[in-house]
């Protein structure tokens, strides 16, 4: 199959690489999915860097958010297991954690879904604790978390 693979950290223009390697093998308790569409989050690009809060072995694929298909057929969302990341045509993920994917919604709007109204979700509710009532100023509400953020 192929993956944009990382060999050394670095901007992702100049450290990704699209090379074949073998399809990743599910660990206990994961599943794997044929990648549908792969959303880029900016986790990707700090990954990529070596800047983001874990650091996957080298080399690794990146992408941390795919819309994609297990072998029974479902549609399904998931953060892919890293070091094999989304970036790829086949990922492994934890089966626990697997949500639909919405019909109402193609595969590339579906894989977009789930990190940015997570961020807006865990900020607004678990960081800021905004109550019903309380009035917020969102910034930038064109991009995923803004987006999340205002409905």
């Amino acid at each position: 199959m192929q993956a944009w693979r990382v060999h050394t950290t670095g901007e992702p223009r100049e450290a990704m690489r699209l090379e074949e390697v073998p399809e990743p093998v599910p660990g206990e308790g994961e599943v794997r999915l044929r990648v549908l569409a792969a959303n880029v989050n900016f986790p990707d690009a700090l990954l990529t860097r070596g800047q983001y809060q874990i650091r996957p072995p080298l080399p690794f694929t990146p992408g941390v958010e795919v819309c994609g298909e297990t072998e029974d057929g479902r549609r399904v969302l998931a953060n892919p297991s890293l070091p094999h990341g989304g970036f790829a045509e086949y990922v492994t993920a934890p089966a626990r954690a697997l949500l639909p994917a919405p019909e109402s919604l193609d595969d590339a709007e579906a894989a977009a879904l789930h990190i940015g109204y997570q961020t807006g979700w865990f900020g607004l509710h678990r960081r800021a604790r905004l109550q019903s009532g309380e009035t917020l100023l969102v910034h930038a509400a064109a991009g995923g978390v803004g987006s999340a953020a205002v409905q």
